[in-house]
């Protein structure tokens, strides 16, 4: 286990036993650094993994203290973290994503048409330039489905959209968790977007290909 991962179950331990609870105060880091058997860095990462969804709130010159939320949304939101770091068949799902999502790209660059192209700017134009994470997984779900759908193979289809729904917990931990990937992925739909109105297949399935693998990656070190 990962030693942040072994840090976070152990706050989460300390709200299931009660120690801890919804508007408490954190003790201070090399307190509770002791108390855990943990580094202060491996504390720090881990409160900083909170701190993005929104489990702890960091208040500088203050301290941390656990947010608002029930006791149940808060073990169920670290529980998510660790499970995203833990769980190693998410990669082998990228790997068959990596695998159908450049033939779909590339079957649907010979049977899109120009309204269907317009149709996925307008996706992406509607998202505006600083989308929420929530708002461009939303858009990412939508976005790759209507490119399996122009690829005219309705198993293809199907098996894409069981794939999108497995591994949406990991491109949201992505997004909260790694700077500059929202921005990634407009920039790649963009260019995948291009190329299909190009009509150029090899392209088009070359830009799907880099667009998963840079989850896949992220995936990959986060695991690792």
């Amino acid at each position: 286990m990962a030693v942040t991962d072994e840090a976070i179950l152990k706050i989460k331990e300390m709200i299931r036993a009660g120690e801890l609870g919804p508007g408490d105060r954190l003790p201070p880091e090399k307190e509770l650094s002791e108390a855990l058997g943990l580094s202060r860095s491996s504390l720090r990462e881990a409160v900083k993994a909170l701190e993005i969804i929104r489990v702890l709130d960091v208040r500088r010159g203050d301290g941390t203290y656990v947010t608002s939320l029930t006791p149940d949304t808060l073990l169920d939101a670290m529980s998510f973290v660790v499970d995203i770091h833990q769980d190693s068949s998410l990669l082998e799902l990228f790997e068959v994503r990596r695998i159908l999502e450049p033939a779909a790209v590339a079957l649907a660059t010979a049977r899109v048409t120009p309204p269907d192209v317009d149709e996925l700017r307008g996706l992406l134009s509607a998202l505006g330039d600083r989308p929420t994470v929530d708002e461009l997984v939303a858009h990412d779900q939508v976005f790759h489905r209507r490119i399996a759908e122009f690829a005219g193979n309705s198993y293809l289809t199907s098996l894409l959209e069981t794939l999108s729904s497995s591994t949406l917990r990991a491109r949201i931990w992505r997004g909260l968790s790694q700077e500059g990937s929202t921005q990634r992925s407009l920039t790649e739909h963009r260019l995948i977007i291009d190329a299909l109105a190009r009509g150029d297949a090899t392209l088009a399935a070359a830009q799907a290909t880099v667009h998963i693998d840079g989850v896949a990656e992220w995936l990959q070190r986060a695991t690792a």
